[in-house]
């Protein structure tokens, strides 16, 4: 008796994503065969049962298929906007002026405290529906503007409340230790003091995080406070993402290693001793061209480094509302390319493989083959280059979700 499926995509050209297949895994006559929103075939017609049997059958007429889009780093959940600081910096003003006259992150910590969960949710959807309508059906959304115990879960179950609004998957990052609140008058080693014993415990006992972030800087918290927050998730079982090496280079990198992170993100100012370190331990390395380009850095993240060591290289938006308000990942694939020269392959790879890596979730996403969930993007384009070449065009034809 013939296999019957949900679904079958069929006369499709498939870029499988699969790391044991060559450059992007091609397969020019593919299928794929979807049951319980599960991938169950994904491979050539020629490998497919002739009398396989479908709910319904799906022509593609030639168009490409790839792994729905991974954003592996996001800040999509926050109260306010920036703008009238774009504009007092395009008038020359310092970040150090703004931030004295109340703006930078603090203006944002203040609104988003303000903001109701139901005001959070519905200002995030906009930016949401937007990384949905270019084919993204996997989003991390971090906390980081509540800076107390209380916003930073309203944040956060704000950010889980978006996949019940829509159909994608959301991954949650507490990023209690992204900056200092002012109550906090200037002691860092308080500060992390309660986001080690009271705001994280909080957090994985309400069961609103999938990771632990940080951000480990001059202007924002030391190795050893970084530490300190990643043995305290260790405790409580979350693995550990990293902002490193952005501005300068603290040895975030290196840490993220020690501590077996997920990823380690930004890394502008990474070494190679960091390279070789995040290799060793799997870790993700998150390129962020958006914020690189949106403050107009200059020192580009080693890119080689991580090639010659075979550091598996992811790409995210960073959407945020301070230094990318980016809600385009086709756009970053771009960036990746064109300001740090990474290649078509890596690209793509960035934003479906390797995002899913960079969030752990690599054995359910990310790729085109048996077992995965079936999320898919189909694409109107001759070749896979133009989701990187192309700027400000959006070639998606259909996004699919769990097989729908």
């Amino acid at each position: 008796m013939a296999e019957r499926f949900d679904r079958i995509w069929h006369n499709a050209r498939l870029a499988t994503m699969r790391a044991d297949r060559p450059d992007l895994g091609e397969i020019e006559r593919g299928v794929i065969a979807a049951r319980g929103g599960h991938i169950l075939y994904a491979g050539g017609a020629a490998d497919f049962p002739a009398d396989a049997d479908a709910i319904e059958r799906i022509d593609c007429e030639g168009r490409w298929i790839t792994p729905g889009l991974v954003d592996c780093h996001t800040h999509l959940v926050y109260g306010g906007n920036r703008a009238h600081e774009f504009e007092l910096r395009l008038k020359g003003a310092s970040y150090e002026e703004i931030a004295r006259a109340g703006g930078g992150i603090v203006s944002t910590v203040a609104a988003t405290r303000k903001a109701s969960e139901a005001e959070l949710v519905a200002s995030a959807l906009p930016r949401l529906d937007a990384l949905i309508g270019e084919g993204v059906t996997t989003v991390e959304v971090k906390s980081g503007y509540g800076l107390d115990a209380e916003t930073e879960m309203r944040q956060l179950s704000a950010a889980r409340s978006l996949g019940r609004h829509r159909p994608v998957a959301i991954r949650t990052s507490f990023l209690g230790a992204h900056a200092l609140p002012v109550e906090a008058d200037g002691d860092k080693d308080r500060y992390i003091d309660l986001v080690c014993k009271e705001m994280l415990p909080a957090v994985a006992k309400a069961a609103l995080a999938d990771a632990v972030d940080a951000f480990m800087e001059g202007i924002a918290f030391s190795a050893e406070q970084t530490a300190r927050v990643f043995e305290a998730a260790r405790v409580l079982g979350l693995p550990v993402k990293l902002h490193a090496d952005q501005l300068s280079n603290l040895g975030g990198a290196a840490l993220a290693a020690k501590f077996s992170a997920l990823s380690a993100d930004h890394l502008e100012h990474t070494d190679e001793a960091g390279a070789a370190a995040m290799a060793r331990a799997g870790t993700v390395a998150v390129l962020l061209p958006g914020a690189f380009y949106f403050i107009r850095e200059t020192q580009k993240p080693p890119v080689e480094a991580f090639r010659k060591h075979g550091v598996p290289m992811a790409l995210a938006t960073d959407c945020n509302p301070g230094s990318s308000p980016l809600t385009s990942l086709l756009l970053a694939m771009n960036m990746g390319a064109t300001l740090f020269r990474m290649t078509v392959a890596e690209c793509l790879a960035g934003v479906t493989r390797e995002g899913a890596r960079a969030l752990g979730v690599l054995d359910e996403a990310g790729t085109l083959e048996a077992g995965k969930w079936c999320d898919l993007a189909i694409w109107d384009i001759e070749r896979p280059a133009e989701l990187v070449y192309r700027i400000g065009f959006n070639p998606l034809h259909r996004r699919v979700w769990r097989g729908k």
